[in-house]
């Protein structure tokens, strides 16, 4: 059996007046990502994670913000597509690990549904998305509110 690790990251700054989407979800928050997509960082630090466990590009190459086509987007669609890029090439994800750090709002309600949505996408069980939830503790650009952080770590199984 193939087995491959990957990690991906992503970072959005936060401005006030946007929707904040994280996990597939609309949280409420006065902030949001700016971003040339609905800036998701959670699915766009998936995408990462299984292409580069793929040994394929990463989210840019294949999604770039210089397109028009992907201003707006949701990033759903961009999970999807991923998830596609890496079946073509013989991989099923096993297992996602992954870690939000924002400071407010409070994101733990939202997680379970954040699951099914993913696992809905990449075809496994919900209790196969791990989704952890963290400030900085005041710390940094995320402690001062002005981004969000994601990070993710996919098992992928192959030929």
């Amino acid at each position: 059996m193939n087995i491959r690790i990957g990690q991906g990251i992503d970072f959005h700054r936060l401005r006030k007046g946007i929707a904040l989407w994280l996990g597939g979800v609309r949280i409420p928050s006065e902030h949001g990502c700016i971003a040339h997509s609905d800036g998701d960082v959670l699915l766009h630090a998936m995408c990462d994670s299984m292409l580069g466990a793929a040994g394929l590009r990463d989210i840019g190459f294949y999604f770039p913000d210089t397109e028009p086509e992907f201003k707006n987007i949701d990033s759903k669609i961009l999970l999807k597509r991923s998830f596609d890029l890496i079946n073509e090439k013989g991989f099923a994800v096993v297992n996602i690990d992954s870690t939000i750090c924002l400071e407010k709002p409070k994101i733990s309600a939202y997680i379970p549904e954040m699951r099914v949505v993913i696992s809905s996408i990449l075809g496994i069980l919900p209790e196969n998305v791990s989704i952890k939830a963290t400030t900085t503790e005041k710390l940094g650009f995320t402690g001062r509110e002005e981004g969000v952080v994601a990070i993710a770590i996919v098992l992928l199984s192959g030929k």
